[in-house]
């Protein structure tokens, strides 16, 4: 990507707004809701996967209205050409037994799904209470696993996108909202 010194390069990167900081608050908070109605009385743990989903996480986590706990994963998974070979490698673990919970992996995105697919299957072998997967965005027409989330609140084309915590070699995370990214843009 080269180095960005200026708010001008930093902006000329930013090809065009997707989805707007309006469009993503009214979506969390229907997610909230709907996510308050369905758990209530009901012990939650929300999962980030690091780094992108942190800030949907914590939006989302603010407009659910029932008690909820979160917590943080780094999860790598390593591949062979296009076929998993199944290992995940945890880099940073939950702190809390996912026995005592119903898990909800908060996800930024949803791509080919190959290591949420393998976080999925590792947390099952935990034993939750129930296991569902929110993602902020989902990109289908990327999938190369068979993973379907429980709650997408946009289904996106296949760009790369940046804002909302996404991001290009770690900038545009503070973006208030889903930018397509401008890879041609100098």
């Amino acid at each position: 990507m080269g180095e960005i010194k200026t708010v001008e390069e930093f902006n000329r990167k930013i090809k065009r707004i997707i989805i707007t900081k309006e469009e993503i608050d009214e979506a969390i908070k229907k997610a909230g809701k709907q996510i308050s109605d369905s758990y209530d009385g009901h012990p939650i743990l929300l999962v980030s996967i690091l780094k992108g989903s942190f800030v949907f996480l914590a939006d989302l986590c603010r407009a659910i209205t029932v008690p909820c706990e979160v917590g943080f994963m780094c999860a790598k998974s390593y591949y062979d050409g296009t076929v998993s070979t199944g290992v995940v490698k945890i880099t940073m673990d939950l702190s809390q037994d996912v026995s005592n919970y119903n898990v909800i992996i908060v996800e930024d995105i949803i791509d080919t799904g190959r290591t949420l697919s393998d976080v999925v299957k590792l947390l099952k072998s935990r034993s939750p209470l129930s296991l569902k997967v929110v993602t902020l965005l989902d990109k289908p027409s990327r999938r190369l696993v068979d993973l379907k989330a429980d709650m997408s609140l946009f289904t996106i084309p296949d760009k790369f996108v940046i804002g909302y915590g996404l991001d290009c070699a770690e900038l545009y995370r503070n973006l208030p909202y889903i930018a397509e990214y401008d890879e041609k843009e100098k």
